[in-house]
């Protein structure tokens, strides 16, 4: 098990919650804009924000935005350490750096100094895209956590300790082994996901095989799904992830067949209205919407409550027994009320 650290109020591993993390697309010197996000964010679920420091003008905005934003907010800083020590005084709840282009033992022993005196945490970035030369011969995993071990080892010689580590590339393959081999040399926390996984449908498959596969193996402590979306998809599907995993329950789920020719209802339609209705409401719920009553009920016995499909009317049920028969046109209805009056076992 990790060691723990706390960004803002979030504990970041030795055994809390994996916690969900996004990034904001505004530019942060953009107060309004960037804290507007932020509350969206924190509205979708999200639990640590990323902000990019590029300039002065955003780390001097990190003031004005911690002070109302209701997510630690975390500092993300590439070539500059000067950017990150402004950023740290002006409220940031962590800070992100980028071994490879962050600089020399001298600039990372003056970022220590001021971080460790304000209790800041520090996340060490590896990108598979920008990895020092030195490491150029190794293949992709062992580059990445070879530099991160380097930049880990310069922390702690400067006597910094509250370190999060992630190596991401785009290779899910590379990644997973990079994080496996990690896990093995460490016990810092390790923040965990996919680099430039790509558009909603592609990412989200890779996101899923990656960070899927570190989850069920016990790795990871914090988690982007990173996407080329707005940002609170990244949130939703992080949650959703974790609930698919059992490392939380605070999501509806909704299982729903893959219909064949005896369908009779149709249950894309309805499962897309049925999962809204059930995310807004809240409530953990497992809700079946199946397409035909031949494997229907069955198939849906685990779940809350439910409905199978049949020609003019369908059959309600909840875990697993025939609860009504309601007319096809009536289904939507009769779920939302169920929705609204059900609440799930613990």
């Amino acid at each position: 098990m990790s060691f723990k650290v706390k960004a803002g109020a979030v504990e970041i591993g030795g055994g809390a919650p994996v916690s969900v993390q996004s990034m904001t697309n505004t530019r942060t010197s953009d107060v309004k804009g960037t804290l507007a996000q932020i509350d969206s964010l924190f509205r979708a679920g999200c639990e640590i924000v990323r902000v990019a420091v590029r300039n002065e003008q955003d780390a001097s905005a990190i003031s004005d935005i911690v002070k109302e934003s209701p997510l630690p907010v975390v500092a993300d800083i590439h070539f500059d350490y000067r950017l990150a020590i402004t950023a740290a005084k002006n409220g940031a709840a962590k800070i992100r750096i980028n071994p490879g282009n962050i600089g020399g033992e001298d600039k990372v022993k003056r970022l220590a100094d001021v971080l460790g005196g304000a209790g800041i945490p520090v996340r060490i970035g590896v990108n598979g895209g920008s990895l020092e030369s030195e490491f150029g011969g190794l293949p992709l995993y062992k580059a990445m956590a070879e530099s991160a071990l380097s930049h880990l080892a310069m922390l702690e010689k400067a006597g910094f300790h509250d370190t999060v580590i992630s190596v991401k590339s785009s290779d899910v393959v590379q990644t997973v082994k990079a994080y496996r081999l990690l896990a093995s040399e460490t016990d810092n926390p390790l923040h965990i996901g996919i680099t430039e996984a790509g558009t909603v449908k592609s990412g989200l498959i890779k996101s899923s095989a990656g960070i899927g596969s570190l989850l069920l193996d016990g790795i990871g402590d914090t988690v982007r799904v990173s996407l080329t979306a707005r940002p609170e998809e990244e949130v939703f599907a992080a949650r959703k992830l974790l609930n698919c995993l059992g490392l939380r329950k605070d999501m509806p789920e909704v299982i729903s067949c893959p219909t064949c020719g005896r369908t009779e209802i149709d249950v894309q339609g309805l499962a897309d209205a049925v999962e809204q209705i059930a995310v807004q409401a809240g409530k953990p719920l497992k809700i079946a919407v199946m397409g035909c009553v031949v494997n229907g009920i069955g198939e849906g016995k685990e779940a809350d409550f439910g409905v199978a499909g049949g020609k003019e009317k369908s059959v309600l049920f909840k875990k697993g027994k025939k609860y009504k028969t309601v007319p096809n046109g009536e289904i939507l209805e009769q779920m939302k009320l169920l929705i609204g009056e059900y609440e799930a076992d613990d």
